[in-house]
């Protein structure tokens, strides 16, 4: 079986064999990129070529600019070696042919296995940057969904189909939130885009955050920092290429991206080269429609297909909410999850600052009582975040403000229930925030009769 496998991945390779290829040759090199001659009137911007030069030389690129008498291209790795009146072949637009098989695998941006095994492609090329479903055909948003963890059962609820933005700087717990999320959401597939990361952090991810129960349903694509910024660009067009492989099998697809920071910074080092001019704090023109394009395809599928859940991080460096790359993600996805270095420094995990987090899918994603619960715990978290100078302090009477005496009682064990994992379900998490809230306010209710009597 294992053998017909074998047989019929090849054979989907040889159907994709070109015999004919057009070919160039290097006329000049140019700082980062390589002039061509021979091609311009063939080649478009974004197509693959091969650079085949002297000593064995083979060196993949981009075309990033055209001309009248031929055309730049940037390659992928670095051109040492690479002489004038080397040949470059040009491969066409960038493909990827995502196979069901890839569950469970470690991919990199051009379907090659990084896990040492082979790995079969696919019957039907995918281009790497298709468009998104027609929106007058879209679905809309779908049901709640299982996140395995309270907080996101709840207060910040994630729907089927629904895109939300991972917003945190560095060191407070993202890679084990989205690990949690990989091996606890509700989902058929799950796919994950590791853009520029850390060599020995791909593993650490795939074994100890992910684990063999996330892999196992799970496809990575991995691009590390070391990698020319192409492919760590290329790396969340593959990732998105292999979601909507599943999507369109009508299955519930979960997107996790990590991250859109320095897949925008990748865009930005391919812009400069290509001629862009960096006006935008550092980023060019080019990077809004950049990310606006790969969150679109992300989403509810239309007609018999299913849906991506997506969840984009962003690297936000001193809690700069404003930076043009959260500022872009905030205004086009479904809502953004925001997480604190303070909260994560008191040891709450994860440490999701929930009044600046936000859910676009409430209030229709919860019923009426589970709104008038939401509002109450938000609410008292306002009235505690607030006035929690004067309490640490201890410059606030008891009895003062029955609203923050409120808040004191309940602000301990809704710590502890932001923290916790809920593997159940999320009416059991609604259960528990329920019980916490007319606990609380049975004994801030005997807490002030007390102090009145002992007034007396």
């Amino acid at each position: 079986m294992k053998n017909a496998s074998a047989f019929v991945g090849l054979q989907n390779q040889l159907s994709r064999f070109k015999p004919v290829h057009r070919i160039g040759r290097v006329t000049r090199a140019e700082g980062s990129t390589l002039h061509v001659s021979g091609l311009g009137n063939t080649a478009h911007i974004g197509d693959r070529a091969l650079l085949s030069g002297q000593n064995h030389l083979r060196l993949s690129g981009e075309v990033v600019q055209l001309n009248d008498d031929g055309l730049v291209l940037l390659p992928d790795g670095e051109m040492d070696g690479v002489a004038i009146g080397d040949r470059v072949i040009l491969q066409g637009a960038a493909e990827i042919a995502p196979h069901d098989g890839w569950i469970g695998r470690i991919v990199d941006p051009d379907g090659r296995p990084l896990d040492g095994k082979l790995l079969l492609e696919g019957v039907t090329a995918r281009p790497l940057r298709a468009k998104p479903p027609l929106p007058a055909q879209r679905r809309a948003l779908g049901a709640r969904m299982n996140t395995g963890l309270a907080a996101l059962n709840t207060v910040l609820p994630i729907v089927q189909g629904q895109r939300v933005g991972l917003f945190a700087g560095s060191g407070v717990g993202k890679s084990s939130l989205m690990g949690t999320l990989a091996k606890s959401m509700q989902a058929d597939v799950v796919v994950i885009a590791l853009i520029g990361e850390r060599g020995r952090e791909l593993r650490h991810f795939v074994d100890e955050v992910l684990g063999s129960e996330g892999l196992s349903r799970s496809v990575v694509i991995a691009a590390t920092s070391d990698q020319s910024a192409l492919i760590r660009r290329r790396c969340a067009w593959t990732a998105m290429a292999v979601a909507e492989h599943f999507r369109d099998q009508g299955k519930s697809v979960l997107f996790v991206a990590d991250s859109i920071t320095r897949f925008a910074e990748a865009h930005r080092e391919v812009s400069v080269a290509a001629g862009e001019a960096p006006v935008l704090r550092g980023h060019p023109p080019s990077t809004a429609h950049l990310i606006m394009s790969l969150c679109e395809r992300a989403g509810p599928g239309q007609g018999d297909q299913g849906d991506i859940t997506g969840v984009f991080s962003v690297l936000v460096a001193g809690s700069d909410m404003d930076e043009p790359i959260a500022d872009i993600l905030r205004g086009v996805l479904d809502g953004h999850i925001v997480l604190d270095r303070e909260i994560a420094e008191r040891g709450r995990f994860p440490a999701i600052d929930v009044l600046r987090s936000v859910s676009r899918s409430l209030p229709a994603a919860a019923s009426k009582a589970e709104n008038e619960t939401l509002a109450q715990m938000r609410r008292a978290l306002s009235v505690y975040d607030r006035n929690t100078m004067m309490i640490s302090a201890g410059l606030y009477t008891h009895g003062s403000d029955p609203d923050i005496d409120h808040a004191i009682k309940l602000w301990p064990e809704l710590e502890t229930f932001l923290a916790k994992s809920e593997p159940r379900s999320v009416a059991n998490s609604f259960a528990q925030l329920n019980l916490i809230l007319r606990r609380a306010k049975a004994n801030t209710k005997t807490g002030i009769r007390g102090s009145a009597t002992s007034g007396l």
